[in-house]
């Protein structure tokens, strides 16, 4: 009678019990791909780092490409068309990740290497300061570089530069649309603005050789206009040129 109960008993129990084996089947099904699969190619290595997998947008496609991406932002499958108009507005093909941050990094290299040479020739640094005219622009006005901001948002000249920029930014985003509805096959960062006209009747290769030296550039202006706005601020001892 005893063991008739206790058998009776351990049957209810297994009845309540879940399935090892279904349990693990049912979770390892229900597993969802794993977005990093799609970000990197694992049969190569990045040419710049190569203890890391290539990202997958960076295969050598665009000129100065040396598959430098550490933290693999441009893998990040995103449209950026919504950035410049919203999406309800009208069906796009959009604009990719890999395509909007080329565009991205050519106007702040060269932003940056205006910025830097504004920078330094404010300063003196190529033998003499190099200023607008007027008095609001003299050294007596603005000693420094590093002083200008200021001074020249109480005088009114940045609150105009503002409007410039964004009056120009607001201009050229509209190829942007265009080549996210498809009108367009413009080239990242492609602005027609050439007229000294470098690369007019140059061979493709030479074309390339001059872009590759814009962007290398660019990138080391940008790293040198972070690098002397921010020794300038370490210390009243470091306005000036040589800021150290």
């Amino acid at each position: 009678m005893k063991l008739a109960i206790a058998a009776l008993l351990a049957g209810s129990a297994a009845a309540f019990a879940p399935n090892a084996a279904n349990q693990g089947t049912v979770s390892l099904n229900a597993m969802p791909d794993r977005l990093w699969d799609t970000m990197v190619d694992k049969t190569e290595r990045s040419a710049s780092l190569p203890w890391l997998p290539r990202p997958i947008n960076l295969d050598g496609s665009y000129v100065g490409d040396v598959g430098f991406d550490p933290f693999y932002l441009s893998s990040i499958p995103k449209n950026f068309a919504g950035f410049l108009q919203p999406p309800q507005w009208e069906e796009t093909e959009g604009i990719s990740t890999l395509y909007f941050m080329r565009e991205a990094e050519l106007k702040h290299s060269r932003v940056a290497m205006l910025a830097w040479f504004g920078w330094v020739a404010t300063d003196g640094g190529f033998g003499f300061p190099l200023r607008f005219p007027g008095e609001i622009y003299s050294v007596e006005s603005i000693p420094t570089a590093y002083e200008a901001h200021n001074v020249l948002v109480d005088q009114g000249s940045m609150g105009f530069l503002l409007l410039a920029v964004g009056f120009i930014e607001f201009c050229s985003s509209a190829v942007l649309v265009e080549v996210s509805k498809g009108e367009s096959d413009r080239e990242a960062g492609d602005f027609g603005l050439g007229p000294l006209a470098f690369l007019k009747d140059k061979s493709k290769e030479e074309q390339d050789r001059m872009k590759m030296r814009e962007i290398a550039n660019g990138r080391l202006a940008m790293l040198a206009f972070g690098a002397v706005s921010t020794q300038t601020a370490l210390g009243d001892a470091y306005h000036g040129f040589p800021y150290f």
